[in-house]
């Protein structure tokens, strides 16, 4: 195949003239067309493109496109918008906080269960938010926004990584600190504080999690 001025032919406008098409399937705007001995001349603009006569299918003429239908282009943008991730369930939030601060998922969803039950819009009579329980304090302390439930979990899990780090791994004493504070375990020098309240939910919480 020689070409002459190939850009051009490709970049003419296509408001006239005809289309040749290619056994390929491809088609190439030309203003006219000259066959001779075997060749055929594609003109277009002051260039031509010159092709083996057997690579055209034939020829077609250049015909106005119709505007597309309102309704058809309407739609075809709304498809081709991104779509909104579908929202993550509380059981995948508490999941993909546990893998992200390396605990147990088994401990991670019961302690969530005992929080708020799943419950995302939960609000506990001392004001405690969301599906971790969060207080607003912490919360603020945490850089989350409490009424987020992916950034409460989040903060939730990794405040009672801190915990179980605090007291060395020991999960009744961090689990004894997320519910009625650190300050409260520290009154009792560092001994698990006696509240019924507090007992009832560590039992409760290691329960769920099969320990």
């Amino acid at each position: 195949m020689r070409v002459a001025a190939l850009f051009l032919c490709l970049a003419a406008p296509a408001f006239a003239g005809e289309f040749a098409v290619l056994a390929s399937g491809a088609r190439l705007h030309a203003d006219r067309h000259e066959a001779e001995d075997g060749k055929v001349r594609l003109y277009t603009g002051t260039g031509f493109v010159e092709i083996d006569a057997a690579q055209i299918a034939g020829f077609e003429p250049d015909g106005a496109a119709p505007a597309p239908h309102p309704a058809a282009t309407s739609a075809s943008a709304a498809s081709a918008k991104p779509q909104p991730a579908p929202a993550r369930t509380a059981g995948e939030l508490a999941d993909a906080a546990a893998d992200r601060y390396g605990l147990p998922r088994k401990l991670v969803r019961s302690v969530m269960g005992a929080e708020s039950a799943g419950n995302a819009r939960a609000v506990s009579p001392k004001g405690a938010l969301g599906l971790m329980q969060l207080m607003p304090a912490t919360a603020k302390q945490l850089g989350a926004n409490p009424l987020d439930p992916a950034q409460n979990v989040d903060a939730g899990v990794r405040y009672l990584r801190d915990l179980l780090i605090l007291y060395d791994g020991r999960l009744w004493h961090a689990l004894a600190a997320y519910n009625a504070g650190p300050g409260a375990v520290q009154k009792h020098n560092g001994n698990i504080p006696p509240y019924r309240e507090t007992l009832d939910y560590i039992h409760r919480v290691t329960r769920g999690a099969g320990y």
